[in-house]
């Protein structure tokens, strides 16, 4: 295997910038994720890298080798799509072949790899099949053996599982993880499933409108996001965000918001002293906002007034989702809190898990 280096990598089609200038440095044997929502540039950039479209500006390395404008079948690199791409009239064994017969690899080799890769995967006993007698998730294992034969510097993966259902996405996830550690492979995956992101990358590169909005691995970008589109991009409910004035009492900083003030402290209170003025966004995921008595009773400080609009019953847990004033949020708690709707009730958030940003750029000032 092999690392991948892009350095100041742009793509333009007339004069729309699709990728701007994007500096990455995927490392030996690392699973990175391109996580965005669909036309921020993570697709473009994946097939930049695998040379399926030219490079306006900068250039890839693959290894030591500098592959901006090599074709894409000497780059060494394998790519499995997000339909298969499996020939319908060759069986399983061909389909996975195919590619070395084409390099005139020996016959015995290809039959080793072949055998090897089929072992991997679990599916030995589906070599003599054609495509159309597999599952959906049989397919995407033959795709990834076809990968896996070539025996490649890096793979490069275009949602190879955004056709799978929920229950076989994620039996998949967890192959394609173990997958990586036994191969010790370099894999550039690009997903918009934030799930397949956190809980695949080692590292994951989170893109907007083409550029770069933060690299880090999961705990960094979910628990340090570097501005607002990252915190409510990843998260399930998204980050709750609350726009609010910052308010100073002698040595005591304040947010206050919708006639309520939160007390700061801490890292926020050092953050949020920064700002030029007195406007700010507070930012608190959802596990983080205490709605059972017992908890909120814990912050006074943070404790606020809120008015139950909806619950949504999740099994194991809750969505309560409440009105401060004109602003809304979502508290994730236990299912056996039981608010009513319409309820007002003290709610608190725990002030060593709460996040500031900059209204204006919204980056994060913590």
């Amino acid at each position: 295997m092999a690392s991948v280096l892009l350095e100041h990598v742009s793509k333009r089609y007339g004069q729309v910038e699709a990728v701007h200038d994007v500096n990455l440095d995927i490392q030996d044997q690392e699973f990175l994720i391109l996580l965005g929502p669909s036309g921020c540039g993570k697709t473009t950039t994946l097939r930049m890298v695998a040379g399926l479209e030219e490079v306006s500006e900068g250039s890839i390395h693959i290894g030591s080798r500098d592959v901006s404008h090599v074709p894409p079948k000497d780059r060494d690199i394998a790519m499995v799509f997000q339909n298969y791409a499996l020939y319908p009239h060759m069986s399983v064994f061909e389909n996975m072949a195919f590619g070395l017969k084409l390099r005139k690899v020996p016959k015995s080799e290809i039959d080793r790899r072949v055998k090897e890769a089929a072992d991997i995967l679990d599916i030995g006993t589906l070599l003599h099949r054609k495509p159309k007698e597999l599952s959906g998730g049989q397919r995407q294992r033959v795709a990834l053996g076809r990968a896996i034969v070539r025996e490649p510097l890096a793979f490069l993966m275009d949602e190879p599982l955004s056709n799978l259902d929920a229950k076989l996405r994620t039996q998949t996830r967890v192959e394609l993880k173990r997958l990586h550690q036994r191969l010790g492979a370099t894999i550039l995956y690009v997903t918009h499933d934030q799930t397949e992101a956190m809980t695949m990358g080692t590292r994951i590169v989170v893109m907007k409108n083409g550029i770069v909005q933060q690299v880090d691995t999961p705990d960094g970008i979910y628990h340090r996001p570097a501005n607002q589109f990252v915190a409510t991009f990843v998260g399930t409910p998204a980050m709750n965000l609350l726009t609010g004035n910052l308010v100073r009492q002698g040595e005591t900083l304040s947010f206050g918001f919708d006639g309520q003030s939160v007390q700061l402290s801490g890292v926020t209170a050092s953050a949020v002293n920064r700002l030029p003025d007195s406007q700010m966004v507070l930012g608190v995921r959802p596990e983080d906002v205490h709605v059972e008595p017992q908890m909120a009773s814990r912050f006074p400080e943070t404790q606020v007034s809120a008015v139950v609009r909806l619950i949504e019953p999740m099994g194991h847990e809750n969505m309560v989702y409440l009105d401060i004033g004109t602003q809304s949020i979502i508290a994730r708690v236990d299912n056996e809190w039981h608010g009513k709707i319409g309820d007002t009730i003290q709610c608190a958030f725990d002030p060593s898990r709460m996040h500031a940003f900059d209204p204006s750029t919204e980056q994060s000032l913590m």
